[in-house]
């Protein structure tokens, strides 16, 4: 194969449609614009959510709550959850993440009181509730904020 041999393939190109040449070419006359109105005229321009006057959709529909760009989420792990980590001295993120209690450590952990803590150990997170703050001292652990 030469390089003079090489063609397009056919139905790759198509030929752009010429308007206003005459009746003959099908597109003479009002050029594919039809009669009067506003969009027959030169300069039309159409807002992309206008809808010829008719309330749009982005009226209709009912506008509801209200979502903070500035919002903190939290993983939550309960201290009843921390029970399964029983003999641990120290509980932190990623023993958390390695024994299955959380997913994914991308997300900051928060402590929350939900039961009771029967041991001793050092817990490590980024947030602590008051009352799992309580419950770990009382049991004779520590609280470590990272």
């Amino acid at each position: 194969m030469k390089l003079g041999e090489l063609r397009k393939p056919p139905g790759s190109t198509k030929k752009r449609k010429r308007v206003g040449r005459g009746p003959g070419s099908g597109h003479g006359k009002t050029s594919t614009r039809g009669h009067k109105g506003q969009k027959s005229r030169s300069g039309y321009k159409s807002k992309a959510y206008f809808e010829g006057g008719q309330m749009p959709l982005s009226r209709r529909l009912p506008k509801r709550g209200f979502r903070s760009p500035f919002k903190r989420e939290f993983t939550i792990v309960n201290l009843d959850q921390l029970e399964a980590l029983t003999g641990l001295e120290r509980i932190d993120p990623e023993t958390l993440q390695q024994r299955g209690i959380v997913r994914k450590i991308d997300l900051p952990i928060k402590i929350l009181g939900g039961g009771e803590m029967k041991f001793a150990a050092t817990v490590a997170a980024n947030a602590f509730s008051q009352s799992a703050r309580q419950k770990i001292e009382a049991a004779g652990g520590r609280v470590e904020v990272i």
